[in-house]
């Protein structure tokens, strides 16, 4: 008796909570015994306002469990570090390990534009500046390489009329063929331009070559080095050490020069926004052509990323021309997204389903690529040169995988439709830094001042101009301003936002607060002990 109020009948019960709650309206239920309209119209309303309030409650539970997120912009001014710049002369090695075979590949390259229209090239096209890249240490599998590795004359390219083309002009298209290990399945990897056939052509049969070279080389003993690309590099007014940059080889793009990868330097640490205080560079943007088919572009290519990074050169930067100065002003976005139910993303890629094949921070073209490289070692039997290789894998050479081709084609296919896995499998960063460029050029150097310029560099750098095009370019990387933008996910509604909504409908429809609730769960176990106590009353009645 000293925990539960007893009555004397639910009526009772009910008569008293109506009279006594701080739910508004209940006392109209009981004092208008009198007037069965005005009695049945007040429980009605009653009933229709806790259907109006839980109704609200379903909404707002559904909108909370979808969890949306709003963005929400801030600027933020203080000193950063300088991105990481990476550099590419668009000349790529030939290594004197598969130069045969390359030569043999230039010699077919020629005979099939002949065969599609008719221009006899001149084998010093594609030979007159050719340099070959000693490797050391591999006298033995370049002797192998040559006696087992053979050119395929099965991939020939080919002009095919366009049925569809309905217009009445003459129009073809261009490609080769490719068919799986039996022979069968075949389709022609076509392109609309000619010239897009013949690179891709080219391409195809230059990683089958590129295959037997080691998947480690060595090129730090080779003797270019950075003055040969860079004749001068300056950051904030100061030269560059030899320790600001890092050097490797692209099979595409050539070779190649990262300034700040780690992005630990002080040295790189931006203090003042302007041209003055960004990065300077002077480049050598001529082409010794070593393999001119596969790099048809003359001048650089420059790429801004962030520091421990690899950069997907074949996705992102842009070209500089020779002869010219580009002004590149970048702007700094911050992008934090908030994962967990409320977006798919990763904080360092640990979390991440695929084995990431490159050593340096989590990207999603890193997860993409590798994704991509373990489902083509798996279906293909081999790895795609481009890419790095899983443990244990070769590069794809059609002598030993004839259908890698067309295996790898069909799967590139899926991945740039979506139908592979990959994009599910790969979300991204949590965090990440976006920059935005804008480019401004003039011609450089100009008529009056190339030949002083010109001379400077010849004594300086050792600077040797053999021909009448401009072979030099001057880039320059700053900061327009050090104020970033930083754009945060929060939740649209929180727990706090969510109880605070409940909280307002509920004094909407009733005029009532939390204690509220509780009396009416005080009259829910009241209700509860009564029938309780009534049956047990009736059950000993009946046993009496």
């Amino acid at each position: 008796e000293g925990l539960i109020e007893f009555y004397d009948s639910f009526k009772d019960m009910f008569e008293f909570f109506c009279k006594n709650t701080t739910i508004h309206g209940t006392i109209r239920l009981v004092c208008s015994d009198s007037n069965r309209m005005k009695t049945a119209f007040w429980t009605l309303l009653l009933l229709a306002s806790f259907g109006m309030l839980y109704w609200q409650f379903a909404l707002m539970f559904s909108q909370y469990w979808a969890y949306p997120v709003v963005l929400t912009m801030s600027m933020h001014s203080e000193p950063k570090m300088f991105p990481a710049i990476t550099i590419c002369n668009l000349d790529p090695y030939r290594f004197e390990l598969v130069s045969e075979h390359l030569v043999q590949l230039d010699h077919m390259a020629e005979e099939s534009i002949t065969f599609l229209y008719g221009i006899k090239t001149s084998a010093s096209l594609f030979h007159m500046n050719e340099k070959n890249i000693h490797v050391k240490d591999l006298s033995s599998i370049g002797n192998l390489s040559r006696s087992s590795f053979k050119l395929s004359q099965n991939f020939s390219l080919l002009r095919m009329s366009d049925p569809s083309n309905r217009s009445g002009k003459k129009h073809s298209s261009v490609g080769f063929r490719l068919c799986n290990a039996t022979g069968g399945n075949c389709f022609y990897k076509t392109y609309s331009s000619g010239m897009d056939a013949i690179l891709e052509w080219y391409r195809f049969h230059y990683m089958n070559i590129m295959s037997q070279l080691p998947v480690i080389i060595n090129i730090s003993d080779h003797e270019e080095q950075i003055e040969d690309m860079v004749y001068s590099c300056q950051y904030d007014g100061e030269p560059c050490r030899p320790s600001d940059y890092v050097h490797f080889h692209h099979p595409v793009f050539g070779s190649c020069y990262t300034f700040n990868s780690k992005g630990t330097d002080p040295f790189w640490t931006a203090t003042k926004p302007g041209i003055p205080y960004g990065l300077s560079l002077i480049l050598r943007a001529e082409q010794k052509d070593h393999i001119p088919l596969l790099s048809t572009v003359a001048g650089v290519k420059v790429m801004i990323h962030n520091h421990n990074q690899t950069p997907f050169l074949e996705h992102e930067g842009f070209d500089i021309r020779p002869g010219i100065a580009t002004t590149i002003g970048i702007q700094q976005d911050e992008v934090n997204r908030l994962g967990g139910n409320y977006g798919k993303c990763t904080t360092n890629g640990n979390d991440v389903n695929v084995k990431l094949l490159y050593n340096n921070s989590y990207t999603l073209q890193a997860c993409l690529h590798s994704c991509f490289q373990h489902i083509m070692v798996r279906k293909c039997g081999c790895g795609y040169y481009y890419y790095p290789l899983p443990p244990g894998a070769e590069y794809c050479n059609y002598n030993k995988q004839p259908a890698w081709g067309h295996c790898f084609y069909q799967l590139y296919n899926r991945l740039r439709n979506h139908h592979l896995n990959c994009f599910d499998q790969c979300p991204k960063p949590c965090r990440e830094s976006l920059y935005k460029v804008s480019a401004g050029t003039a011609k450089w150097p100009s008529t009056k001042s190339q030949d002083w310029i010109r001379q400077a560099l010849r004594h300086q750098n050792g600077y040797n101009s053999t021909s009448n095009r401009n072979d030099i370019a001057k880039v320059t990387i700053f900061y327009q301003q050090l104020n970033y933008q930083s754009v945060n996910e929060s939740p649209l509604l929180s727990e706090n936002l969510l109880l605070s909504s409940m909280g307002s409908q509920w004094s909407l429809w009733f005029g009532s607060s939390v204690l509220s609730v509780v009396e009416m769960f005080e009259l829910l176990i009241d209700t509860l002990v009564l029938s309780l106590l009534f049956c047990y009353q009736r059950f000993r009645s009946k046993k009496t």
